[in-house]
């Protein structure tokens, strides 16, 4: 796969959680032990050890070095198989996106709810929140720390035909869905849609050779993973924010400093900036032809049924009751108006 140099740069914003976790880790252990010490940092990167995300990650090898610590770097194609080797102790570190995360920290596995952001106000609020010393107890969770969360940008649905632009044209439609995701599987079906079991590795090939209808992503994916190819010009990116996608830097907590996913954190939120940036380069990198824009009304009809199905969703335990408390806190402070503030 070629990438430009814009590719490069937007896949860049996922790439920016796994080039902190390095710098701010390396003072800490340099001078905890003054012999070279060895921590691996597996890497999810849907292109391997050839990717935008990988080839980031390499160029702290050095750096470490130069602090005490022999990093190895390891690439994974497969999002699962990185999740398995870091819960089998193989990985002392991980790049995981939010979702796949869920199962070592429920707290921050809810972050992607559906419709619980509905912009970047909404996430820049969430994302200080966290980084604050005293949220640390809502980021472990047993032998793990949640030691950085970076923003990932807004999902949208993809569609290879324009005409499909209501949630009533969605029926009988087939949707690319993460299927280790209950929580897709869940609002896929809400609305009719077959569900065509995928992964992070995969989704955007079949939505590219027309095997699924649709598929979602992040702007940051367009044009790394070719979606605009299944878009064509007789479809289109339905520009409503589904869900707040997210990387998040996982570490066993037993293997780095005490302190140490506090200082991943206190770098993460300097560089929020840049992160948002290079999110708004790939939003922008979307052709204006190509993004659909829903009425007003009709947006208002979304919301309330993504809250339906998020808070159903809640009520079976797939999200954590405390993260959506704070995202509701959070929606109704930037918006105080939303009738979901009234209770």
């Amino acid at each position: 796969m070629k990438l430009s140099s814009l590719s490069r740069r937007v896949v860049a914003a996922a790439a920016l959680s796994a080039s902190l976790v390095v710098p701010a880790l390396v003072p800490t252990l340099a001078h905890a032990q003054s012999e070279i010490i060895e921590r691996s940092f597996c890497v999810f990167d849907p292109v391997g050890a050839n990717g935008p995300l990988f080839a980031i990650t390499k160029e702290f090898q050095p750096v470490a070095l130069q602090q005490g610590i022999k990093l190895d770097l390891r690439a994974y194609t497969d999002e699962k198989v990185a999740a398995e080797d870091f819960k089998a102790g193989q990985c002392d570190a991980v790049l995981l996106t939010g979702t796949r995360a869920r199962e070592f920290n429920k707290f921050t596995g809810s972050l992607e709810a559906m419709g619980a952001v509905p912009g970047e106000e909404e996430m820049r609020l969430l994302y200080n929140t966290l980084s604050q010393p005293k949220a640390r107890p809502f980021l472990v969770d047993g032998p793990y720390e949640v030691a950085g969360v970076f923003p990932g940008g807004a999902i949208y649905l993809h569609t290879r035909d324009r005409n499909v632009d209501s949630v009533e044209k969605l029926q009988g439609k087939r949707i690319a869905t993460l299927d280790y995701d209950s929580a897709s599987v869940r609002m896929v079906r809400h609305v009719g849609a077959s569900v065509v079991g995928s992964n992070s590795a995969n989704f955007a090939g079949k939505f590219n050779n027309g095997s699924v209808d649709l598929a979602y992503a992040p702007a940051v994916a367009y044009q790394p993973l070719e979606l605009y190819k299944g878009v064509g010009e007789k479809g289109g990116v339905f520009k409503y924010a589904l869900a707040y996608m997210n990387f998040e830097v996982i570490i066993h907590r037993d293997r780095f400093p005490d302190e140490a996913g506090q200082m991943v954190r206190d770098q993460a939120i300097k560089r929020l900036d840049e992160a948002y940036a290079i999110i708004a380069e790939a939003e922008s990198g979307i052709p204006d032809n190509v993004w659909m824009h829903p009425p007003a009304k009709d947006v208002a009809e979304y919301d309330k049924m993504l809250r339906q199905v998020r808070l159903s969703l809640l009520e079976d335990g797939v999200y954590d009751e405390r993260a959506i408390k704070l995202m509701k806190a959070i929606r109704c402070r930037v918006d105080g108006a939303r009738s979901e503030c009234a209770s």
